[in-house]
């Protein structure tokens, strides 16, 4: 049926294809093809095979982990203190933990891939339709595609079920916009034939070079153009059928090139705790060396070196001192390694797992009309939710609900305004320079109609054969432009009804015939239809951007005009201006000439083209200008508002046209009226490109008191981002907003990489809705739920129905989970410290035996039982301020920003904090007991176990009531589980050391604790140590909230003042 020949040719070592030649025909079949898959793993991380070595490599590549794997070999090999198993089981619960969650989310990616990648196609095989799936089309097959279907390659269009063979697309997931385009077929005499096309690219708008040469009635080439590819993704309208050939799939396909590859993201809080470890590591050597060098300084001494209750063996004389140095270092790295908090990851898995739940929990998330909730693809990334400083945002169906309303117009000088269908001021007849402009609003477009009846519009059947009495019910207008969309709507509804070239209005039926279309380009910025008349006149109508029809006219109400459609853009309306020529006898039959040879051309079309729309689009009579509202998402212009007053700069990425783009960009708050509007548009070279930035640049700096906005296209983009991008960045950083319009998917990805590896490092969210916006999702954080399909929300961390829930997911879930998080890690570490450093200090009173200063059931629990619930509630439960305070407020997102509860001033806070706790627990549990160990009323003595238990009952308790001092809302859990801990320590304490379990070969805490209970000192020493402890604390809050209190401080009064702690509704 078809093959694939690719022309090859070799430069130096590479290998690249200069032209592909695609041969189909109907009546062969060619055992010799090459299977080129469609979408693959497009959102997973993993496959079956991978999954294992690959999670080990990303688990392994955190510091802790990777440590405690060390640590537990060491103790595999060597003589240590403590069992392997004190290491070697909680790696592998974080690491089994880990690798369940992890793969559970890539689990879901991968199903939701499977429904892409199994999608039912039909192909041509052996002269029949045959289904298949979509992951088996080969380049050269035959594909039927129906209506609303979505094409499964990039394919030619051999034929259409429309009479004229011409079908009609929707690209809003290519480009986001969801316009109708025009496609059309070329004509075939015989189905076979070879197509020669260019080698694969990602833009989107480069034009595509291909030709069709026929070999078997005639060896004639035709040239093909955009207008006959069908581009993978694109959506069917308003037609039954259609057939096209594959030209480019798989990879190759201009939506494959447009995807990022997915990579691991890693939270800056996660990265953070990697500098932490670095750092306790090094505080963790220190130590062990320091440990080694005194215990060699003391054993200097004979009588240390060998006493006589510790004889040396004849292999430990005769041992290496380097061997045994180097024994006892990795002795001590045991003894305190757990310094290091493996279990801090197990917590943070734990807490952004659950924690996540609160997202999709959250009603004021959920979207009734689409029953949509938030969802979460993967919780590794809900700290940095708190720390975003870009938002980049899509625009058609993300800020707008891409729903065009027709709202005013200009005519003749005279403003009008739409109302309940009609024209005010309203006339008594519709005469003159009126009738002339609505005909042209009427006949200037490429609006189809698709009604309910299938076969209505195919073959050569009368479109108008029921339009009398017909009902807007039963038809569907599909446009190439919204607006093109709301003006006809609006003028069926001002009693002027269109179908395909024909006006019909209350008092006469006229008849058009439409000669040609002048297709809208970026370069003119505007399109016109050229008309027979009734009467077999001819006319051209044009409409357009002002700045593409104004300086072309010649007669009508000019200045009126312009400063009407300055009002309607102020009003933030999309303006049209419309104008028309009449072409006399003559002038049409050059008209005519000028272009059918320049379509007809196989060279130089495009500019060919060019001069004869230049020489027909002149000598304008202007008619009127057209507003038509674009409207927005619900509560976009607040949403943008509150993200400018937390400190988050907004750009606005789209595919969109620049004018489009602009209005929009004024009509939802991004631009101000006040603004200066900067622009890098149409840049043709690197050198005019630098120029203009540097004008960009100085004006900047001249005007640096005002506020600057910055639009820039797709194509200047590429120069700017080629040699100039430091100058770029450099008047991006200084606008106040940017918007970015033209852009090709991966442009859209370049500049979100662009500002993440910018010195600064800031953290970005990128948000949109189609497939589009997927490599700018996937190189941020964020997508969010549209109307254009699933391929954002499968390929996004969180996913959301509204532009405005952006709010609420940024300024209070993301404000709770940083604070959560960053108290759970400076938490940990705290306790960490507090832990293992009278170990440390135990062992200048042991001689550096490396004798353990805690049980070893102890060192156990400590983390995973004794301490580790009441930090876990407060991770998933803790509000310093109510959610309604941090939306009413978003200045208090500014305390969080930059990572600042993790900077280093805070992290030295905690660090010293948990050293002078330890030497607090210690040195006053040594000034109780150093001197005379008779604290019973019986004069029995205690021993080194009970002086290390009555340390870690203190320590217990003090880190506990530390964490309650940091809690601010409260909770019957964080109740429960804070007391709760301390009465599980003495109780288990209790049952532990209180009776003689068989299982256990030693058991050195028999009574210990009972007999600790039992002295009214011990009892006071508690108090008295963990008072010192506190105190300081509280008295340091209490000072800096009253001298030098934060805005989110003064905020907690301010909602404490008005009940705000006592209202509902928290999260």
């Amino acid at each position: 049926l078809q093959h694939v020949q690719c022309l090859k040719k070799c430069s130096g070592r590479e290998m690249r294809a200069e032209a592909l030649m695609i041969t189909f025909d109907d009546n062969r079949i060619n055992s010799d093809k090459k299977k080129i898959y469609l979408v693959k793993r497009i959102s997973r991380s993993y496959t079956i095979w991978n999954f294992v070595p690959k999670n080990l490599f990303e688990q392994f590549r955190r510091i802790a982990n990777f440590y405690f794997l060390i640590i537990f070999l060491v103790q595999l090999m060597i003589d240590t203190p403590t069992s392997p198993v004190t290491s070697g089981l909680p790696l592998i619960f974080v690491i089994t933990v880990t690798a369940i969650k992890q793969g559970y989310e890539d689990w879901l990616r991968h199903n939701a891939d499977n429904e892409v990648n199994g999608a039912p196609v039909f192909v041509v095989r052996s002269g029949s339709l045959v289904q298949t799936r979509s992951k088996n089309i080969r380049v050269g097959d035959i594909v039927r595609v129906a209506k609303d279907e979505t094409f499964p390659a990039d394919l030619v269009l051999l034929s259409s079920d429309r009479a004229d063979g011409t079908c009609h697309i929707t690209t809003a997931s290519l480009d986001g916009e969801t316009n109708l385009k025009v496609c059309v077929c070329t004509h075939l005499e015989s189905l076979q034939a070879v197509v020669e096309c260019q080698q694969p690219e990602a833009d989107l708008y480069s034009t595509i070079h291909l030709s069709l040469c026929l070999f078997c009635v005639c060896s004639c080439v035709r040239p093909l153009g955009p207008e006959n590819l069908l581009l993978r993704g694109a959506r069917l309208k308003n037609t039954k059928e259609i057939f096209g050939v594959a030209v480019y799939t798989g990879m190759e396909s201009k939506m494959a090139l447009n995807y990022k590859c997915k990579s691991q993201k890693r939270s800056a809080v996660e990265k953070s705790m990697n500098t932490f470890l670095i750092i306790y590591l090094g505080i963790l050597l220190f130590e062990a060396i320091l440990s080694t060098i005194l215990k060699y300084a003391w054993q200097a001494e004979d009588k240390w070196d060998e006493p006589f209750y510790n004889q040396k063996t004849e292999q430990e004389r005769n041992s290496s001192p380097i061997l045994k140095f180097i024994s006892d270092f990795l002795a001590f790295l045991v003894l305190y390694n757990f310094i290091i908090p493996i279990s801090l990851y197990v917590t943070v898995e734990m807490q952004k797992f659950l924690g996540s739940f609160f997202i999709g929990w959250d009603l004021d998330l959920y979207h009734e009309e689409s029953d949509e909730k938030a969802q979460v693809n993967t919780s590794d990334l809900n700290e940095e939710l708190g720390q975003v400083e870009y938002v980049f945002t899509d625009k058609t169906g993300t800020l707008t609900e891409n729903e065009m309303q027709f709202r005013e117009c200009s005519i003749n000088g005279t403003k009008y305004r739409e109302v309940n269908g009609k024209l005010l001021p309203s006339q008594t007849s519709i005469i003159g320079e009126e009738l002339l402009f609505l005909k042209a609003v009427s006949l200037c477009h490429t609006v189809q109609i698709s009604y309910d009846q299938p076969d209505c519009l195919v073959g050569g059947g009368d479109p108008f054969s029921h339009v009398n009495g017909f009902s807007s019910n039963h038809m569907e207008y599909y446009a190439s432009s919204p607006d093109e969309k709301a003006l006809v709507e609006a003028l069926y509804y001002t009693f002027l009804f269109l179908a395909t070239a024909r006006v019909e209005v209350p008092f006469c039926s006229l008849r058009y015939k439409l000669l040609h279309v002048l297709e809208f380009d970026a370069d003119r910025r505007r399109m016109s239809v050229i008309l027979q008349t009734p009467s077999g006149g001819k006319v051209l109508f044009t409409k357009g951007a002002e700045s593409a029809i104004l300086p072309f006219t010649t007669s009508g109400e000019i200045e009126k005009t312009r400063l009407h459609v300055d009002e309607f853009a102020l009003k933030g309306l999309r303006t049209l201006v419309v104008a028309c020529r009449h072409f006399s006898p003559e002038e049409y039959i050059e008209v005519d000439r000028r272009l059918n040879s320049a379509r007809t051309a196989l060279q130089q079309r495009e500019e060919r083209l060019q001069e004869a729309f230049s020489y027909i689009e002149k000598d304008l009579q202007l008619l009127g200008a057209t507003g038509v509202e674009d409207k927005l998402q619900d509560k976009v212009q607040e949403t943008i508002e509150a993200l400018r007053l937390a400190g988050i700069k907004v750009w606005v990425l789209t595919g969109d046209k620049h004018e489009t783009a602009v209005s929009v960009s004024l009509s939802c708050g991004h631009f101000h009226r006040t603004m200066n509007i900067l622009e890098l548009l149409q840049q043709r070279s690197d050198n005019e490109c630098a120029e203009q930035l540097g004008r960009l640049a100085r004006r900047i700096k001249e005007d640096h008191v005002i506020q600057h906005g910055l639009v820039v296209d797709g194509a200047s983009l590429s120069l700017a981002l080629r040699e100039h991008e430091k100058l770029f960045m450099e008047v991006c950083k200084n606008c106040s907003a940017v918007l970015c319009c033209r852009m090709a998917p991966l442009q859209k990805a370049k500049v979100v990489r662009l500002l993440k590896t910018s010195p600064e490092k800031p953290i970005t969210l990128a948000i949109g809705d189609g497939a589009n916006d997927v490599s700018m999702i996937q190189e941020a954080h964020v997508g969010i739920m549209g109307k254009e399909g699933r391929q954002a929300v499968r390929n996004s961390d969180y996913a959301i129905a509204r532009f405005k829930f952006l709010a609420k997911l940024l300024l209070v879930h993301g404000h709770f989970y940083y604070i959560r998080i960053a108290t759970l890690v400076q938490y940990f570490f705290y306790k960490n410290v507090c832990f293992i450093t009278p170990q440390f200090l135990y062992q200048f009173f042991c001689l550096f035996s490396q004798q353990t200063l805690y049980d070893s059931v102890y060192l156990t629990l400590y983390n995973i039982c004794f301490t580790s619930l009441p930090i876990l509630v407060y991770s998933l439960f803790e509000q310093l301020v109510h959610p309604h305070v941090l939306q009413n407020k978003p200045g208090l997102y500014r305390d969080i920003s930059k990572n600042a509860l993790l900077s280093f001033r805070p992290f030295l806070y905690w660090t010293l904090l948990g050293f002078s706790h330890a030497f607090v627990f210690f040195f006053g549990s040594y000034i109780l007991m150093g001197e005379d160990t008779t604290l019973m009323g019986n004069g029995q003595m205690f021993g080194n176990w009970t002086f290390g238990t009555l340390i870690f009952t203190v320590m217990v308790i003090t880190v506990t009531l530390k964490l309650a001092l940091e809690t601010h809302f409260w909770t019957w859990m964080n109740h429960f589980v804070t007391w709760g801990s301390i009465a599980f320590y003495f109780i288990f304490s209790l049952f532990y050391g209180g009776i003689i379990w068989p299982f256990l070969h030693t058991q050195d805490m028999y009574f210990v604790f009972v007999q600790l209970l039992s002295s009214g000192s011990a009892w006071f020493a508690i108090i008295i140590i963990v008072i010192t402890c506190l105190f300081p604390d509280v008295v340091k809050k209490v000072f800096y909230r009253h001298l030098q209190p934060t805005s989110t401080e003064k905020s907690q009064v301010t909602d404490e003042l008005m009940g705000g702690s006592e209202s509902g509704g928290r999260i």
